[in-house]
């Protein structure tokens, strides 16, 4: 992750997201895409952000109101499935630490696996309505990418993996990282922020050929000026 670059290969994408920001899951798409087609020549990141984590309210009325119409906007704008039957819950905290933390143990455990189970707890949490502030459940999103579930809830419930969770949060902190998804690319020490908000691969795509096969001669302030403003990221 982050920190002396000799320890880095040259260049390295990062990826700042929550498991439980609608924002990230529309974004999922775009991201695979981006995996897809330069996973094979430049490492991809993810940093896990903590859009609620610690939260302990249960979700009253006002709460569920406010997070439904971001789901729907986030659905009109990427066509990406939302099961709204989660609104019927009466008794949902919205703690995102916890799938923060299953993400961080999965790239502990099977680094090559990181991204993928990432979109797995999307995908169970906004399109399958599963509670992926549960243990046992993260523990089951695991088993389809080779990962044994009692190990896998071992380590997640691990005091190291709730610290190294906490590094993830205090690296997106100290990087001014205000909204998910956001992507940075790294040259060696140079960081460039590639988008805060959703944007469409197709948009994205040219920017990354560019930084991957010659560097740019693009002031961080350019690349700043093609990115879009942060989107709402519940």
């Amino acid at each position: 992750m982050i920190g002396n670059a000799e320890n880095h290969p040259p260049k390295e994408i990062y990826f700042f997201g929550d498991p439980m920001c609608s924002w990230c899951w529309g974004f999922a798409p775009e991201l695979k895409s981006i995996t897809e087609r330069y996973g094979d020549r430049v490492p991809i990141t993810a940093i896990l952000g903590g859009l609620r984590a610690g939260n302990d309210k249960v979700m009253d009325d006002k709460s569920k109101d406010y997070i439904r119409h971001h789901w729907q906007e986030v659905q009109k704008a990427t066509g990406q499935p939302f099961d709204f039957t989660f609104f019927e819950r009466d008794d949902f905290t919205y703690d995102t630490e916890p799938a923060c933390r299953a993400v961080v143990t999965m790239r502990s455990l099977k680094p090559e696996a990181t991204l993928g189970y990432f979109e797995a707890t999307h995908k169970a949490f906004y399109a399958g309505n599963q509670d992926v502030t549960d243990g046992d459940t993260l523990a089951g999103l695991a088993v389809p990418f080779g990962v044994n579930a009692e190990e896998f809830k071992t380590a997640f419930e691990s005091q190291e993996m709730r610290n190294q969770t906490m590094v993830d949060f205090q690296v997106s902190q100290q990087l001014g990282v205000q909204g998910f998804p956001t992507l940075v690319l790294r040259d060696g020490e140079v960081l460039r922020a590639l988008t805060q908000g959703y944007r469409a691969f197709d948009h994205l795509a040219p920017l990354i050929d560019q930084w991957i096969d010659e560097p740019p001669e693009m002031a961080q302030a350019d690349i700043d000026a093609q990115a879009t403003e942060d989107q709402s990221p519940s």
